[in-house]
């Protein structure tokens, strides 16, 4: 049995579903193949603790889906299916030890005044910052949101330097290259604010002192002032459900229990794929996978020497714990009732904290103390849990996706399925800490492992939630391999996407929507 199509795109997750949205559209006939049950890989939603507690499986945070292009391109037909977003005002806070807060909400005023218990120096200088974003974020958003070629990257540089002249060009190129710590630690005194801001860069693989790193922090921090944050109403599974329905709306195809299991390609072009179930499935124009770059060797068995190998060596970031709760109550904070308030609590202390956690986690070891990412969404979405009931969010970062060992000497185990629980153990324990009580109100819950998030989805390898490492030697013009930022391959009408091409990591679907601009037109 064979079928043909315009495009064949392997995987069902956001950045592929974006591109047959869009060649769709251009009037490809396209077929999406997931190997899963379900459409979306780290973008879906379930009941994975009790009937009516709607977990996010990994993906939470919805604000670079709401202010991509690919949105406003296909915001009216999306919405039309069933996409609704639930607008978040406080997007996040971090609690510390000692009981002090700090938090970021688009109150500009509350803000201030939290920020101002701190340093009164920080608060001002946070209002400077917040002054000058405007005008930041067009270059940060062009670089950011565009296609990545050695003229596109010149181009940027040019329009800086002709905007802010050489020393406005030199600041913003060492910004670029900038630590969190060290760009941090310029422009905020307080411990606390720098640590409040520095939790985001290990959201994507930056720890304190890694270069390059430095971006993330401030973009959070502004844009969360500016913009607050967005969720999906029901579950992040609302952006994944409208794609797909749109898309069989232009007569496209999206079937689940469909693994592919090789290209298949002719005289050095790829024509198609064959599934497991040994169809056949032509591809007239293009192949398009979304999967891992080691995915990609095993369904071509190799494609050029010199490629293969930059493939074989990309780099993962550590993993994360995924542990879904079902609570008969919000968390009661030590530090503040207000934080019952916040969609995002961080538990990291500080930056020394964070660069250890990582450091041990890339070693292979246990943290002794992860960082915990604590998600309250039935706060501004209570659709999630039946009335006056909540679910909570708790992602630990950081994660050996192989276990050498435990860096508390407490945890002997080496494998995740002996090793799971204990470490979610420790994890509550933090929890509990800077929220007394929070295990009494656990209904249900639900550990997913690095090795978990794995099987579910290979191409969060080792339960590296952003598909590789986005340090400077693999970022912008070198994400995933020099010379193909741009998702092309040495093999004719093959394309990869998802978070392994540039822009990378997040939701907002930039790889995939660039790649079908570049491919059917704009």
């Amino acid at each position: 049995m064979s079928d043909e199509f315009d495009a064949v795109l392997i995987g069902a997750g956001h950045n592929t579903l974006a591109a047959a949205v869009h060649m769709a559209a251009r009037g490809w006939r396209v077929g999406v193949f997931e190997h899963a049950e379900a459409p979306g890989g780290a973008v879906k939603t379930g009941e994975y603790t009790l009937s009516g507690y709607r977990h996010d499986w990994a993906a939470m945070n919805l604000s670079l889906f709401a202010g991509s292009a690919f949105f406003k391109a296909y915001a009216d037909e999306l919405t039309g299916h069933g996409l609704e977003f639930a607008p978040i005002d406080k997007p996040f806070a971090s609690a510390f030890p000692d009981g002090r807060w700090c938090g970021v909400s688009t109150d500009v005023e509350a803000t201030t005044a939290r920020i101002a218990a701190l340093s009164e120096k920080d608060a001002e200088r946070w209002n400077e910052l917040l002054a000058e974003f405007g005008r930041e974020i067009p270059h940060l958003g062009r670089l950011l949101g565009g296609s990545m070629k050695i003229h596109s990257f010149a181009y940027f540089m040019f329009k800086v330097f002709t905007e802010r002249g050489a020393g406005g060009l030199l600041r913003m190129l060492r910004f670029l290259l900038s630590s969190p710590r060290r760009y941090l630690g310029e422009t905020f005194e307080s411990p606390e604010v720098r640590a409040m801001l520095a939790a985001w860069g290990m959201h994507l693989d930056f720890a304190p002192d890694i270069a390059g790193g430095a971006i993330f922090p401030y973009l959070e921090g502004m844009a969360g002032q500016a913009l607050g944050m967005v969720i999906g109403k029901g579950g992040a599974d609302t952006v994944v459900n409208a794609m797909v329905e749109t898309i069989r709306a232009k007569g496209g195809v999206v079937e689940c229990n469909a693994a592919v299991a090789r290209v298949i390609k002719d005289g050095g072009q790829a024509t198609g794929v064959e599934l497991a179930d040994g169809r056949i499935i032509k591809a007239r124009k293009a192949v398009v996978a979304g999967v891992a770059p080691s995915a990609l060797l095993r369904l071509t068995g190799g494609m050029e020497p010199a490629f293969d190998d930059a493939l074989g060596k990309f780099v993962h970031a550590p993993g994360t714990m995924m542990i879904h709760l079902a609570l008969s109550d919000l968390p009661d904070w030590k530090a503040s009732d207000e934080l019952k308030g916040f969609a995002y609590v961080h538990l990291a202390p500080s930056l020394d904290q964070m660069a250890r956690t990582y450091q041990q986690a890339l070693a292979g070891l246990l943290p002794d103390e992860p960082i915990l990412v604590v998600g309250q969404p039935t706060v501004f979405d209570p659709s999630r849990a039946p009335e006056g009931k909540h679910v909570l969010w708790l992602q630990v970062r950081m994660a050996p996706g192989e276990i050498k060992g435990d860096a508390k000497g407490e945890i002997t185990a080496t494998d995740w399925a002996s090793a799971a629980e204990p470490f979610a153990e420790r994890a509550l324990d933090i929890l509990e800490g800077y929220a007394p009580g929070t295990r009494d109100k656990i209904l249900a819950r639900r550990i997913v492992s690095p090795a978990d998030l794995e099987a579910d989805n290979p191409n969060l390898v080792g339960g590296d939630q952003v598909c590789g490492s986005h340090h400077i030697s693999q970022n912008f013009l070198f994400r995933p391999v020099r010379g193909h930022a741009d998702g092309s391959t040495p093999t004719k009408n093959l394309y990869l996407t998802g978070a392994a091409v540039w822009p990378g990591a997040g939701t907002g679907a930039g790889s995939g929507f660039l790649l079908a601009r570049t491919l059917a037109g704009k």
